[in-house]
């Protein structure tokens, strides 16, 4: 059985934001295993996270951003379940990413439940009529228009879009892993964005 030593449980806590405890419990689990003990802590905090995302959320603020030479701005409401956390600086760093990604990347919609029923209809419509001459099978062409259905929520809702600063990751995944490090609920309740001379 590997020692657990004070630094490596501190070295863990700066990698992880997980409590003391935490991590000294998951280095214990995994024997002195390092990243091991980093999976488990991600896969608790993302637990946690789940779980936080049903509670109100009624405090925060709104993000700004206007980009250099002034033509484009976005602001986003992000809400949080206390003032203390809406006042942190990864919580106001967060309001401005994404205001700075709304601004880049010009989503419709926060979510896909928010996407109006006739505009969903208008793109099935569009995917099926291109889809009509491939011969392939009525259920075939379904399952087709749904992926491209999938794809186009991607590109026009805010939670599903890649982040401009990390593509790796989803607007959902940043909210989740902020989520679980802020310890509150976190959500986008609006944005808007505004370009001069565009509708």
């Amino acid at each position: 059985m590997a020692e657990i030593t004070a630094e490596m449980v501190k070295l863990l806590r700066e990698a992880t934001n997980a409590g003391v405890l935490d991590c000294k419990k998951a280095l214990t689990e995994t024997n002195g295993d390092f990243e091991a003990a980093v999976e488990i802590l991600r896969k608790k905090g993302l637990a946690t996270a789940a779980k936080k995302a049903s509670r109100d959320a009624n405090e925060g603020l709104i993000g700004a951003y206007v980009h250099p030479g002034s033509k484009v701005a976005s602001i986003v409401e992000v809400n949080c379940e206390t003032d203390f956390v809406a006042r942190t600086d990864e919580f106001q760093q967060l309001a401005r990413d994404l205001a700075m990604h709304v601004t880049a990347a010009r989503p419709l919609w926060v979510a896909r439940e928010d996407v109006p029923a006739d505009a969903i209809a208008k793109e099935r419509e569009i995917y099926a009529e291109q889809m009509a001459n491939s011969g392939k099978p009525a259920q075939v062409i379904e399952r087709i228009v749904d992926g491209k259905l999938d794809k186009w929520y991607s590109e026009v809702c805010l939670l599903e879009q890649p982040f401009i600063k990390d593509p790796d990751i989803t607007i959902k995944d940043l909210l989740t892993s902020r989520i679980a490090s802020l310890g509150e609920n976190i959500r986008v309740r609006r944005f808007s964005r505004l370009e001069i001379g565009a509708e």
